[in-house]
């Protein structure tokens, strides 16, 4: 279990699965995951907001197409609310602190942009577009 004490900047809350008839919103995250998003949060010197964190695998097989056993589900992804030059800095700084797993969301309405990070074992590590 993570202590989200150890994290200034996130709570348990901020990492919780958003189902609403599943696993009750837990948020079973990976301490390195989620130490490496507060490194990338204290670099930027500004909040980051977390719109998806941890899924059950009955949430994640319902809003995503990698079904039951998606990244989210591990404990080791998250999407961030992010857009601009702050999506850059993200990009740019996540893959150099070993973020196998990048996507990009970056059209339409700025509120809605967002990068996916994990650190799902990927051989070569992969980015990709939504």
């Amino acid at each position: 279990m993570i202590d989200y004490d150890d994290y200034a900047n996130f709570t348990e809350l901020s990492f919780a699965c958003h189902g609403t008839d599943c696993c009750g919103g837990r948020a079973d995250m990976d301490p390195a995951f989620v130490s490496i998003i507060q490194q990338l949060r204290n670099s930027l010197g500004r909040a980051i907001v977390i719109s998806s964190g941890y899924r059950c695998p009955e949430h994640n097989n319902r809003v995503s197409s990698t079904g039951l056993t998606g990244p989210h589900t591990t404990g080791k992804a998250a999407d961030l609310l992010v857009s601009k030059n702050t999506a850059f800095i993200i990009v740019k700084t996540a893959m150099l602190w070993g973020i196998k797993g990048l996507g990009v969301s970056q059209k339409g309405d700025v509120s809605k942009r967002f990068i996916h990070l994990d650190m799902v074992d990927r051989d070569p590590p992969t980015i990709w577009s939504y």
